[in-house]
């Protein structure tokens, strides 16, 4: 399992995918945060936090993180290598846990230079160090879980198609839909009661405690139960080639 995780690491670094994803996120997170102009922007908003990470980093991950995991098993299926992988001394769930964890490597490293705004915002504070450190230590916990969602999402889709258009594009819309979609479905009074357990299901509300600095279990629960659930259907996608 290893030797396949390396294999998969080193084949996102030792291409353009993986250099050209990271600096696309750091300069659009950089350039909302600092450079353009509305209620994003760090200096309009003259307050000591990084909401705008927060905010926008989500959206990102919803078109960059499928652009990498899209092609986690439908290149090996198109071109065939599926077969020779799977004839390895390697179990499904070794294989699916290797392709995965490579995935959201390269996210978690994508997050790392992120930390010199918080250096930055926490300097040019009004007294130095004026920032919710508790918030924002629940929302950066936040963003590592969403990305480790969406990497399990887009791990699923590539599993289910040969096609990386397709992959990506399915990947993309179930990204959406746990982020935004049952937050907005929630919001309909036509569901009465339930409108609160709509919500639930998205990412959203769990994601919004976070960043206030409550390390709930429960939330924490919803995110690990959300990846665990993605890449079990992975694994039985793959088994089904037995059925």
């Amino acid at each position: 399992m290893y030797a396949l995780y390396i294999k998969e690491v080193r084949s996102f670094l030792n291409s353009l995918i993986g250099y050209i994803t990271i600096v696309i996120f750091l300069l659009a997170i950089g350039l909302f945060m600092w450079v353009f102009s509305g209620s994003e922007n760090v200096f309009e908003m003259r307050i000591s936090t990084l909401n705008s990470l927060f905010f926008n980093a989500p959206l990102i991950f919803m078109f960059i993180i499928p652009a990498i995991t899209m092609r986690s098993f439908a290149e090996e299926k198109r071109t065939g290598t599926i077969e020779l992988l799977l004839t390895k001394p390697l179990t499904d769930t070794q294989i699916v846990l290797a392709k995965y964890l490579a995935g959201f490597s390269l996210i978690f490293i994508a997050l790392l230079p992120t930390w010199v705004y918080y250096v930055s915002i926490y300097l040019m504070g009004d007294p130095v160090g004026n920032i919710d450190n508790g918030g924002t230590l629940g929302g950066y916990i936040g963003l590592y879980l969403i990305g480790a969602v969406f990497v399990a999402i887009g791990t699923f889709c590539s599993a289910c198609t040969k096609n990386q258009v397709i992959a990506f594009l399915f990947a993309l819309v179930l990204s959406f839909l746990f982020y935004h979609g049952f937050e907005h479905l929630g919001s309909y009074s036509w569901w009465g009661t339930w409108d609160g357990a709509i919500q639930s299901i998205g990412i959203q509300q769990h994601f919004t405690a976070l960043q206030n600095g409550l390390l709930d279990t429960r939330d924490l629960s919803y995110f690990i139960s959300l990846i665990l659930i993605f890449l079990v259907i992975t694994r039985l996608v793959l088994k089904s080639r037995k059925w």
